[in-house]
């Protein structure tokens, strides 16, 4: 799939390239729906599973149906109640892991207390994955051999790409290691074709400040709200916040951006940057989920 910029980059007003996510996603929305139409719009569907009435996660899988839906796929849900068993749960995933006509899943995480995802997630035929979160595709991705990439990690790549981020031979340091994003996202920045030298930071890190200033790149995952300061970056740097934390007033994330954004070369928004790349990396991996089962030209 090929994404083709449009017009001028938007700056901040300190006048880094600001690494819109909205716009990006809908670019990979409209490039999605161009090539199902193109094909003759076989079905591609996207499974969802929601447990319990959490308001955040509602409106979160409604999104995905949505974005799904403008990129010409369909979707299928199965909401669960909060008081749901480990057995049903299970019994939900499984009926949707053997539907042929169902070419990703995505089990909306966290599930609500006393509830194990390990088995669940472990149900997942890995060409179904299209989160990238189980043990497989993580294997997968390790050995370099084809399956779906976490969302998250995958969108910073894509930011990157799209606002023309030099990788190779750069300097990375990813903050978190958490399975979700961070390792991911030391394994994408450090593979072949991307070629960035990668230091993976957290919460023992002693000497964090020193340690980011020799990135040409950050990407700030710790959940920690505005960690990231004017003194942690090297001016012209590409600083992605992935980190999401709510205050009293707003939600903001890893990122101090008023401060970074007059010293960084690139910088994502909050909210507003990496949180859409994720659904896009999504719908992006369910196109290619159908192709992996036969369902999707190659």
């Amino acid at each position: 799939m090929t994404i083709t910029p449009t017009g001028a980059f938007d700056r901040t007003p300190g006048g880094a390239i600001l690494m819109d996510g909205n716009r990006l996603r809908d670019e990979i929305v409209v490039a999605l729906r161009a090539a199902i139409e193109a094909a003759g719009s076989p079905p591609v569907c996207l499974a969802t599973v929601l447990v319990g009435d959490d308001r955040p996660s509602q409106l979160y899988v409604a999104s995905k149906q949505k974005k799904a839906a403008e990129a010409g796929m369909t979707s299928r849900h199965i909401g669960l109640a909060a008081d749901s068993s480990q057995a049903q749960v299970e019994d939900a995933v499984g009926t949707l892991a053997a539907d042929p006509g169902v070419h990703g899943i995505l089990c909306q995480l966290p599930l609500p207390d006393g509830l194990d995802a390990e088995p669940v997630l472990a149900l997942l035929p890995p060409e179904k994955d299209v989160d990238g979160l189980t043990e497989r595709s993580m294997g997968r991705l390790v050995r370099g051999l084809p399956g779906h990439v976490p969302c998250t990690p995958l969108g910073v790549i894509r930011l990157m790409e799209r606002y023309g981020v030099a990788t190779a031979g750069r300097r990375a340091v990813v903050i978190g290691r958490s399975t979700l994003v961070g390792l991911p996202q030391v394994l994408l920045l450090g593979r072949k074709g991307v070629d960035c030298t990668v230091t993976l930071a957290h919460s023992r890190t002693n000497d964090m400040i020193d340690v980011c200033r020799e990135a040409d790149i950050i990407v700030a995952a710790a959940g920690s709200a505005r960690m990231v300061t004017a003194a942690h970056v090297k001016p012209g740097a590409a600083v992605l916040d992935v980190g999401v934390s709510r205050t009293e007033a707003k939600i903001v994330g890893d990122v101090d951006f008023a401060e970074v954004q007059a010293i960084a070369g690139a910088i994502t928004p909050m909210p507003g940057g990496t949180g859409p790349m994720t659904i896009a990396c999504l719908l992006e991996n369910t196109l290619s989920a159908a192709r992996m089962l036969g369902a999707f030209p190659t």
